[in-house]
């Protein structure tokens, strides 16, 4: 991100495209082969091992006087480059996931340089001092133009801030002391009004800091399930070296009946060919590819268990005003009293609108216009406006001739008018029985009609909410309504159960109850009376726009403000559990063909002829051994960096059962595992096959691999 100068030297960071480094990712691939970095990954730690033992055995041959017997430099040095490439391609797959996380890192991290801040001094006296000067509890201003120096809460004034460069949204918001939304961000810009920040993050503990922190991944700790399949792997890559070592003495017998040679460069391509190679060389790029994604949606989690988490749920706690509705009742029908015209309740419902900035207000006034409605004229003194009141329950007008107007409350007009119309009163129960507002209108202490409003389902909820069940998730709508109302809702956006009147601790307890019962559960909250909760839950989504305790006990927070998002938390979480499962399933796969390739190709007489028995394994009709070994060695590296672009984009997911995913990935990366497998090595025995007729480039290998070896002793 590049950035605009302003007075004082503030910076206003603005947005630049992130391009990957070629030079960057090859560096750091080579830089990989470090024993250090190796030995996080089991798998490939193996594989590192045994490619320096070949490179051993090929360029010393001496030093090993029963394998320099049969020692062929041309196949032992193919064995070693191929090792080789087994591993650089495997670092690559790294490489190129952590070089995403660490090009959007480098544009943040260009927000914070060089920024200053106004700090308020107690004597109430300015100064300018860098950004990472400022503590926790220090107050700041900041002026049109200028950039928020680090994360904290308007303690007064109030402002337009452009977040943008945050969360990508053009938009501005508002921020304002007192009110819901007082959480600033560090980075985001002030476009209209002067506020006074008191800093609530220590330096490196920003969001931004966080996020930087998140999208880098090279220092990430890995996920409980990811350590659970680095175990698995490293048992399989265990018993397949036990196996190996037992065909050393298999080879033995065999010789009693015909004579063969299995030396080890053959062995050992056998151990990486049936070893979980390909899952174990992207198993890193699929972890770190799983948080890019989360950053991508302006979500900044605190730990990749939290992403692995949203996967594995099996309840979803959600709110309903702004999750599950629109967030503002809105007027949906006039209900005239016996003898009132219709048009009269439209008329008298603007005036008593007319004053009523609320949402719920203008929302009257659209739709008591659009029905034909006309307001009279009012001229300045001719009226005035009686503001709403938590005691009175109505606001309205009262006009110069000492008409009164009023809208309310329907047990509030009932009472201000001594008496309410039996059909009226019917028709407001009825509304509230299908979670409707009903709002009376009176003129002149005469109740004249009423209006009912309706807190809107969001469009799409239903169908979000039936994604979640057919993943086997069950949602409960938590709201503070009465029960006819949240019943309603609950019908109309399908949720599984619902929690009416429900008090600040009500989320904490549904929370601990059902993770008491062996449960995985989310929520999304913005008040400090969330917080006890979100900590709580095992995957907590704080709002941006929220206070700072719900920030900090949530373990995701969404820099875009939307309580949906916990549904796309849950598609991420998803889609890396699935990845990781799908390119599992191929990898285990793909080794079962190469053992097609390999096992014959060992048991081959020195005239060439298969020893009875493993013929019915050749079924590719491999006749050469050692290029029938080689292909499939090629193989297994080849593969590698061909997945790649389905380990950090991830597998596409499609809301459906466990089972049905199961189905799926037996069937196209099980069965595709086998078949690619079959036909790539097939192909590569091919194409070895036509380079072995050209005799030109086998003398200058064997040259080189000869003279190298000499110069090295």
């Amino acid at each position: 991100m590049a950035q605009a100068a302003t007075e004082h030297g503030a910076t206003v960071p603005t947005r630049r495209p992130v391009h990957l480094s070629t030079g960057l990712i090859l560096k750091e691939s080579f830089k990989m082969f470090d024993p250090r970095r190796e030995a996080r990954h089991p798998v490939m730690f193996v594989v590192w091992v045994v490619f320096l033992f070949v490179a051993v055995i090929t360029f010393f041959p001496s030093l090993f006087p029963d394998v320099e017997k049969g020692y062929d430099p041309v196949y032992s040095l193919a064995v070693t480059i191929i090792l080789f490439l087994t591993l650089w391609f495997s670092h690559v797959s790294e490489a190129i996931a952590e070089a995403q996380g660490k090009a959007q890192a480098d544009s943040l991290r260009e927000i914070k340089s060089g920024a200053r801040a106004r700090q308020i001094r107690p004597d109430g006296q300015a100064r300018w001092v860098p950004s990472d000067a400022l503590h926790i509890g220090d107050t700041v201003e900041v002026q049109p133009g200028e950039a928020v120096p680090i994360d904290g809460d308007v303690i007064s004034g109030a402002a337009q801030v452009d977040e943008s460069m945050m969360t990508g949204e053009s938009a501005l918001v508002v921020r304002e002391a007192g009110g819901d939304k007082t959480s600033v961000l560090g980075g985001t810009k002030v476009v209209e009004g002067s506020i006074r920040v008191r800093v609530t993050s220590a330096q490196g503990q920003s969001f931004l800091d966080r996020l930087i922190q998140l999208v880098e991944g090279a220092n990430r700790a890995k996920t409980p399930n990811e350590l659970a399949l680095d175990t698995i792997l490293a048992s399989l890559t265990v018993a397949f070296l036990v196996v190996v070592i037992t065909f050393v003495y298999l080879a033995d017998a065999y010789r009693l009946l015909a004579p063969s040679v299995v030396n080890l460069a053959t062995l050992i391509a056998l151990l990486v060919c049936l070893m979980p190679t390909t899952i174990g060389a992207l198993l890193p790029a699929i972890g770190i590819s799983g948080l890019n994604r989360v950053a991508k949606s302006n979500i900044i989690s605190k730990s990749g268990k939290a992403v692995e988490a949203a996967g594995d749920l099996d309840l979803l706690i959600l709110d309903k005003t702004g999750t599950i509705t629109v967030g503002s009742r809105l007027a949906v029908q006039f209900v005239e009293a016996p003898g009132v015209a219709k048009q009269d309740l439209l008329n008298w419902a603007l005036v008593a609108s007319s004053a009523d900035d609320t949402p719920e207000g203008r929302s009257v006034l659209r739709l008591a216009a659009g029905r034909g409605g006309t307001a009279p004229h009012l001229d300045a003194g001719s009226f005035r406006v009686v503001p709403f009141s938590v005691e009175r329950r109505m606001s309205g007008i009262v006009l110069a001739d000492g008409s009164e107007i009023y809208k309310g409350s329907v047990q509030a007009i009932r009472e201000y008018c001594g008496e309410f119309p039996a059909a009226l009163q019917e028709a407001a129960d009825a509304a509230a029985r299908r979670g409707m507002t009903p709002l009376a209108i009176s003129v002149s202490r005469r109740a004249v009609g009423v209006v009912l409003l309706k807190d809107v389902v969001k469009p799409g909820i239903q169908d979000r909410i039936h994604e979640l069940r057919t993943m086997g998730i069950r949602t409960v709508m938590c709201t503070g309504d009465n029960r006819l109302t949240a019943a309603a809702i609950a019908r109309e956006s399908g949720v599984d159960e619902y929690v009416a009147e429900a008090r600040p601790e009500t989320k904490l307890e549904l929370v601990r109850r059902e993770k008491a019962n062996g449960r995985l559960v989310a929520m999304s909250g913005d008040g400090t009376n969330d917080a006890p909760a979100l900590a709580q839950a095992d995957v907590g989504l704080a709002m941006n726009s929220g206070t700072s305790a719900a920030k900090e006990a949530g373990n995701m927070v969404d820099l875009d403000n939307d309580p949906t998002k916990l549904i796309e938390v849950v598609s991420i979480g998803k889609q890396l559990l699935i990845t990781r499962g799908a390119l599992t399933t191929f990898s285990i796969t793909n080794d079962v063909a190469k053992y097609f390739a390999i096992i014959p190709a060992m048991f081959v007489t020195t005239g060439g002829i298969l020893i009875a028995g493993d013929q019915l394994l050749n079924i590719m009709g491999l006749t050469d051994p050692k290029l029938a070994i080689l292909s499939a060695l090629l193989f297994n590296a080849f593969i590698i960096p061909l997945l790649i672009p389905l380990a950090l984009s991830g597998v596409s997911f499609r809301p459906s059962t466990a089972i049905d995913l199961l189905r799926r990935n037996l069937i196209l990366y099980g069965a595709g595992g086998i078949v690619s497998a079959f036909i790539g090595i097939y192909l590569l025995y091919q194409f070895l096959v036509w380079l072995g007729v050209q005799p030109w480039w086998i003398p200058i290998v064997a040259f080189v691999a000869h003279h190298l070896a000499g110069g090295l002793l």
